[in-house]
């Protein structure tokens, strides 16, 4: 790792100090008493992966640190070396021409570690369940045909009959419990199959695993519980869509203090979730979204699709409005930014989530949503009598020469 000091004296070009180090614990603690020594007090370092956390832990608090983007401080092709990136860093703090990244407390990088562990957890335990069903189609055991969950306690109890050695599908469907046993006829066909003892070797070696996976999700979860802040964690979970895991997502990726985003705007910036600028010459090329936050960012969106089918809720209806003007892909990004500025929010301000009504769209234009449903009503029968549409009368629309101040405001809906 190379260190450049910047030294402003009489002279108007600065001095330039450098120097090496290695980057194990003590080489840290001799980086942190040489900078202390030159009267250092701002530091700038570039994020290259996880190398910079070490370096970040040793300094933190001692100076006022700040963690660069490498895609904003890039140097030019050919001419990057570790002491030219050092000095150019050095400049760019100097200069204050830089914004440093985001970097939570320590509380919050702790849960943040825990939630996205959680995450590769339960992608894992998905893999697990792929690779069961796939021996059990090989042995020609069509249990998901019948059963809609196939690790559910029947499903589990039925497999482990099979490791066992039972073979005869009327004792193996009479492991099946609740609803499933109405469906016992075809539930005997589904588990008439040729299991062998490779596929009972695969099938213990599966489970146990997928066993060793859920019980590391339940510590995970128990000691989530208790770090999370639960007043917030409550508030959270009444937004429609959003649930608990969705709840730790959030307050682990975003903090629970707000000031950190000046508004509502950067948050969802940072998160990914707002259209990108790309214009030249006048010219709009895209509008793709920017990388940002994947994990926030993909909780969002899996809320977003939760929420686009709740019953009479806020959300929905935004998402089918957005949803009529540029697809269900577009639409699921919109709504997710929604979700983000609601919690955004309700964890600045302290409040409550304030459901407005799937008809709030509506309310808002009664008149031409009466004349659009009158409309679709008469392409579906144009023999079926209706009566006129009401003009909407209004003495403040009437009249064209009443002031800006006076005339009918659109009303958009609250964050």
């Amino acid at each position: 790792m190379t260190a450049c000091v910047l030294l402003y004296e009489d002279s108007p070009k600065p001095q330039m100090r450098r120097k090496e180090f290695a980057t194990h614990g003590k080489a840290l603690e001799t980086l942190r008493s040489w900078l202390s020594a030159q009267k250092v007090t701002h530091v700038a370092l570039e994020s290259t992966g996880v190398y910079w956390k070490p370096v970040w832990h040793a300094l933190e608090s001692h100076f006022k640190l700040l963690l660069l983007n490498p895609y904003q401080v890039k140097n030019m092709p050919g001419k990057k070396t570790d002491k030219r990136d050092s000095e150019w860093l050095a400049e760019l703090l100097a200069h204050s021409v830089v914004q440093g990244s985001f970097v939570p407390p320590v509380e919050t990088r702790a849960l943040r570690d825990l939630t996205r562990y959680r995450v590769k957890l339960t992608e894992e335990m998905n893999r697990i369940h792929n690779r069961i069903h796939k021996v059990l189609e090989d042995g020609c055991i069509k249990l998901d045909t019948v059963a809609s969950h196939i690790l559910g306690v029947s499903g589990r109890k039925m497999i482990q009959a099979i490791i066992d050695g039972e073979e005869q599908p009327n004792r193996l469907a009479d492991h099946a419990q609740g609803k499933l046993r109405e469906k016992l006829p075809a539930l005997r066909l589904a588990l008439r199959g040729q299991v062998t003892e490779h596929h009972r070797f695969l099938l213990k070696e599966l489970m146990e695993d997928l066993e060793f996976v859920e019980k590391k999700i339940l510590r995970l979860d128990q000691t989530i519980v208790q770090r999370v802040d639960m007043n917030a964690l409550a508030r959270l979970c009444t937004i429609p869509g959003v649930d608990v895991i969705t709840a730790w997502t959030l307050l682990a990726e975003l903090g629970s203090d707000m000031r950190v985003f000046p508004t509502d705007k950067d948050a969802a910036s940072w998160a990914g979730l707002c259209p990108g600028n790309n214009e030249s010459a006048g010219k709009r090329l895209s509008n793709r979204t920017r990388k940002g936050n994947r994990w926030l960012r993909r909780a969002l969106c899996q809320s977003a699709w939760g929420a686009s089918r709740k019953k009479n809720c806020f959300l929905a209806a935004f998402f089918q409005r957005q949803k009529a003007n540029g697809g269900a892909q577009k639409a699921v990004v919109a709504t997710a930014h929604r979700l983000l500025v609601i919690a955004y929010c309700m964890l600045r301000d302290g409040t409550e989530y304030r459901e407005l009504g799937g008809d709030y769209y509506d309310k808002q234009q009664p008149q031409k949503a009466r004349a659009r449903l009158l409309e679709r009503l008469r392409r579906l029968d144009p023999q079926l009598v209706l009566p006129p549409v009401p003009a909407a009368v209004s003495p403040l629309a009437a009249s064209p020469d009443s002031p800006p101040s006076c005339r009918p405001q659109k009303k958009r809906p609250p964050l």
